[in-house]
């Protein structure tokens, strides 16, 4: 059941680690995987503030959730059945760039802040365009690696968070987004959890 549950972690994890998320609006929405036909959401995601919570969902629904935080840079892996959770400190320069992503940032000048946070290893960033997706307002923009892999995101306006991308190794978009304050108990650990240590190399976030 724990590698199920990191699979999924890792899946979202792997979304947002190199995305221009700068969310501002408390949120929830369904994430859905464009590379695989299945009407089955992959993920289940609440955003608030400085912290997002990830539920995998499919074989592994109700298994456990992470919870990242942005402003501490860390993560924290609920194992549900288990009664008991597992800390992760950003582990890559590349995490470290995600996580910053997360704090402010203009939708329109996205580029720029994507620069700043350290994205300045041979990678480009241009923006595309307004655009929509599911009739939210969106900007879209294109990103080339310096291998030469083009992958697009597309933010939206009023959430300032990526709401759809298209790459390589990865491409989806969030559905049945639902704006509004989110439950604090989403983001904190349940009583009575007992915290596990991490082995060495488990539950690695990955690298980019």
């Amino acid at each position: 059941m724990l590698r199920r549950l990191g699979c999924g972690v890792c899946l979202v994890a792997l979304i947002f680690s190199g995305s221009l998320v700068l969310a501002q609006a408390e949120f929830s929405a369904d994430i859905f995987d464009l590379q695989k036909s299945t009407s089955q959401a992959q993920a289940k995601i609440y955003f608030t503030k400085d912290k997002m919570r990830a539920e995998p969902q499919g074989t592994t629904k109700g298994a456990g959730a992470i919870i990242m935080d942005f402003s501490k840079q860390t993560s924290v892996v609920i194992m549900t059945q288990q009664h008991m959770y597992m800390e992760m400190p950003a582990q890559s320069q590349s995490q470290r760039i995600g996580y910053a992503f997360f704090e402010t940032g203009d939708v329109e000048n996205a580029c720029g802040d994507w620069q700043k946070a350290g994205h300045n290893d041979g990678r480009s960033c241009h923006k595309v365009g307004s655009d929509s997706v599911n009739g939210r307002s969106a900007v879209k923009y294109e990103s080339t690696g310096a291998n030469g892999e083009t992958n697009h995101f597309w933010l939206d306006t009023k959430l300032r968070f990526p709401i759809k991308w298209e790459g390589k190794g990865s491409s989806g978009e969030l559905r049945n987004i639902q704006e509004g304050a989110q439950a604090a108990s989403l983001f904190e650990v349940p009583a009575g959890f007992t915290k596990m240590q991490m082995p060495g190399g488990m539950m690695q976030m990955p690298q980019r």
